[in-house]
């Protein structure tokens, strides 16, 4: 397989970390494939011991040889909850909380060719992925610093740097250089409320009534675009961009916008899944790209990522990563909340793992979280509620990769 067609399949497999697929069905014009993994883990944490889903999928890839050296292309994944509901709340949120046994991870469809690159429309992969993958690679507690995951722990879905919904994204590759370009097509309107537990429909009447307190918000198109450079054999750097659009209009009619925009760049040395050393790190600037942890836009943030392993001869790897996300004091935009100018938002934790990886498709894992962030503030309740998804753990796991 060519440079060209990696670079036109890498929201199948390259940024998908550990992905595997088993080829089920090929002639002389169509494939089909089946990936995805069960993973059950025991995890403790916030005084709790529990059995939780780490994030299990399930998913079918389709391809279709065409003329003149076209080829078309489409993924279905779902998440699986095979252990049932719950409601402990840890570090990978939108997997925690899911009680639905099937939900919706990605959907694309794409054209490749060799020489003009690839198209794909639907939810997928964001091109910021591409810069900062790399780091992802914990089971239990992934990166949520590196800009990926929005809204709290979400997919990303939103602002289309995760699994972006209604995306569309160019891809090909030069050499040893390859990139992505998309936009995210969507029309998004919703209210806020600086007010606890208002539903939707009460904001919404509050913001016709005129009250200051209430906020329409807009948020349709984001842009995004990412490089990859292969400079040697082990080493790869990235660097990307992306950016959206608030357009918010108050009660009282006062109206505002407000950028959604990060940047950064990346370094990978080696490949996790190989014998010997590897390691990973990014870093970025965003500016309202994220909520704090009880929903808050954050102003400004600094995120940086890092992951370090080594894959021994006897199956045994070992890693430990670093994530912070700093955005200091006075963090909450005004007047849009309440928020004491004092109040500090510091993600910060170191995580270690083990993992038997009996083969690629069978890994028993041990994996350990220390929380170092910062969430002071004067509001003792509201501090317990942001630092309640952010503590210590230790979690024990099977993954079994189909």
């Amino acid at each position: 397989m060519n440079k060209t067609l990696v670079a036109a399949l890498i929201s199948t497999v390259l940024v998908t970390p550990s992905a595997l697929a088993t080829e089920i069905f090929k002639d002389d014009v169509n494939a089909v494939s089946i990936g995805g993994f069960v993973d059950a883990r025991v995890i403790n944490t916030q005084g709790e011991t529990e059995v939780v889903n780490g994030a299990s999928r399930i998913n079918f890839g389709f391809d279709r040889q065409l003329q003149d050296g076209w080829k078309a292309y489409a993924k279905l994944e779902w998440g699986v909850n095979p252990v049932g509901s719950t409601d402990i709340v840890y570090n990978n949120r939108f997997e925690s909380i899911q009680d639905e046994f099937f939900y919706n991870r990605l959907g694309y469809v794409g054209l490749a060719h060799d020489t003009y690159g690839s198209i794909t429309i639907g939810k997928q992969w964001g091109a910021w992925y591409d810069v900062v993958y790399s780091t992802n690679y914990g089971f239990v507690w992934d990166g949520n610093t590196a800009g990926v995951y929005t809204y709290n722990k979400d997919d990303g879905a939103v602002n289309g740097v995760g699994r972006g919904d209604k995306t569309v994204q160019y891809r090909n590759s030069f050499g040893d250089v390859s990139f992505a370009v998309q936009v995210q097509l969507k029309n998004s309107e919703f209210y806020t409320c600086d007010i606890e537990d208002i539903t939707q429909e009460a904001c919404e009447d509050l913001w016709t009534t005129g009250s200051a307190e209430a906020q329409q918000v807009e948020y349709n198109y984001t842009y995004g675009g990412a490089v990859t450079y292969q400079a040697t054999e082990e080493l790869v750097l990235t660097a990307g961009i992306n950016r959206g659009e608030f357009d918010v209009t108050f009660g009282n009619g006062r109206a505002s916008t407000a950028i959604d925009l990060i940047y950064g760049m990346g370094i990978t040395w080696g490949n996790f899944d190989q014998n010997g050393f590897y390691a990973a790190a990014n870093v970025n600037k965003n500016e309202n790209h994220d909520t704090d942890n009880i929903g808050r836009l954050i102003d400004e943030a600094v995120g940086v990522e890092s992951l370090f392993s080594y894959m021994f001869d006897n199956n045994i790897r070992t890693f430990v990563s670093y994530n912070i996300l700093d955005a200091g004091s006075d963090y909450v935009i005004q007047p849009n909340y309440n928020a004491d100018p004092n109040d500090v938002f510091k993600r910060q934790f170191v995580v270690m793992g083990l993992h038997y990886v009996f083969n690629p498709e069978t890994v028993v894992y041990l994996e350990a979280r220390r929380d170092y962030s910062d969430f002071t503030s004067s509001d003792k309740d509201q501090q317990a509620r942001m630092e309640l998804s952010e503590d210590d753990g230790v979690a024990f796991g099977i993954r079994y990769s189909l």
